[in-house]
């Protein structure tokens, strides 16, 4: 995850202690909101995406988990996941984030994020937002969610209700923005990329300024689920998204609109910043580089400091890679799954830069990138080390030595509004 707003604007936010291991001085955000500063990139504990429930009211064109709406068995129960959150808890990760399916048609949701609140995890959650009505809207503030995140395609209501597969999805999925941000609940935007949305995104900026929206999460596709039969953009058609989304992210923040921007699963994004920060002489470019090197990327990412469980509990390395399970929390303790090296690619997702083949073995940026997704190249490829088809940068650009971890992997960047200009 590549935060363009802390990167290119100097902001701070909430979550850029553990994403870049500094303290925070421009904002004092809520307790609920803020994450413990990380001293090691590399022993962070894993955020956990966790899909309490299959069952969906939409039907995407791009759901990875391939979710209907229907009842499915097997899923875990209230007090199983219950004794999930105490495990979460007494591992200490830094924060669970509901997801689906559509986790708000689980009945226990509320009943779950209270018991995660009672132990002191940060509770996000991921939805569709047609379900967001004014009670769950003030629900969400009075347990103290983190943050909401409500996916939308498209500014354009036809094109998002056909990517949602139901008409009127658009409205309600407004609806559950206005509903958030009337109840004062910070919530944002959750946004894949595909040729139609690429399209549309100075439409979607327009739109986050004017609804009020604070954070934005543009996802780039892996293909899993129905989103295997989408058609993934080409890298020229990637790259201009990115420098779109780059340019309007330092529009929005010189005109003074502290809005959130960042960039997922595709790590090469860091340094595609850089490199247009230090084509643009921007004076803050090395740090930049410090920190996305600091923070490793991918290499930091999925099976070390992203981690997934399923509907029916089975842990895997992130949400894209429910092909492979590394163990069931049925069974055994999630935190003895995660720690467990046994298997040779949970072994080597947490040591995985000697292991990288082709272009990302050669990379210069591969200490700030890491190979960026795994689950992308081995879901196209068939190797888990294999370069990550999605790399959009060209050989000139990658070319020569790596790049340093900055003085230590332990020591952090200075904070950004020292240097920021």
């Amino acid at each position: 995850m590549i935060d363009v707003s802390v990167l290119y604007s100097g902001l701070d936010t909430p979550s850029t202690p553990h994403r870049y291991g500094r303290e925070i001085t421009q904002i004092d955000p809520p307790e609920h909101q803020r994450m413990a500063v990380a001293k090691n990139a590399s022993e962070r504990r894993p955020i956990v995406v966790w899909n309490i429930t299959r069952t969906c009211n939409l039907k995407c064109v791009h759901c990875y988990t391939d979710s209907e709406a229907k009842r499915y068995p097997n899923e875990l129960s209230t007090e199983q996941c219950k004794a999930v959150l105490d495990d979460l808890a007494e591992f200490e990760v830094p924060a669970v984030l509901f997801s689906g399916g559509e986790p708000l048609s689980r009945p226990d949701v509320f009943e779950l994020a209270e018991y995660a609140r009672s132990l002191g995890l940060h509770v996000v959650l991921s939805t569709n937002g047609t379900l967001i009505d004014a009670e769950k809207a003030q629900r969400f503030v009075d347990l103290k969610f983190a943050y909401i995140g409500i996916s939308l395609d498209s500014a354009t209501p036809a094109i998002h209700d056909e990517f949602r597969g139901k008409q009127g999805a658009f409205d309600k999925a407004m609806g559950g923005f206005h509903r958030c941000v009337e109840a004062g609940q910070k919530v944002g935007l959750r946004l894949t990329l595909t040729r139609q949305t690429a399209k549309d995104l100075d439409e979607i900026f327009d739109l986050i300024e004017r609804e009020g929206i604070n954070r934005a999460c543009f996802y780039h596709l892996c293909p899993a689920g129905r989103g295997s039969n989408l058609i993934s953009l080409t890298h020229e058609e990637t790259r201009a998204a990115v420098e779109k989304i780059f340019d309007r992210t330092r529009e929005l923040n010189e005109r003074g609109k502290r809005v959130e921007i960042l960039m997922v699963d595709n790590h090469c994004d860091g340094p595609a910043l850089y490199l247009k920060m230090l084509k643009e002489g921007h004076p803050r470019a090395q740090q930049v580089l410090d920190m996305i090197t600091w923070n490793g990327g991918a290499k930091n990412s999925s099976g070390v400091g992203i981690a997934n469980i399923d509907f029916y509990g089975n842990v895997h390395a992130d949400q894209f890679s429910m092909y492979r399970t590394f163990g069931n929390v049925k069974e055994r303790k999630f935190s003895e799954i995660w720690q467990d090296t046994s298997d040779p690619i949970m072994a080597g997702l947490k040591d995985r830069l000697p292991l990288l083949k082709g272009r990302c073995a050669t990379c210069r940026f591969k200490n700030a990138c890491g190979g960026s997704l795994r689950a992308r190249a081995e879901s196209m490829t068939g190797d888990p080390w294999a370069s990550d088809p999605y790399c959009y940068l060209n050989d000139d650009e990658i070319a020569g030595e790596p790049i340093e971890i900055p003085d230590n992997e332990n020591r952090a960047p200075a904070p950004v509004a020292e240097t920021a200009s």
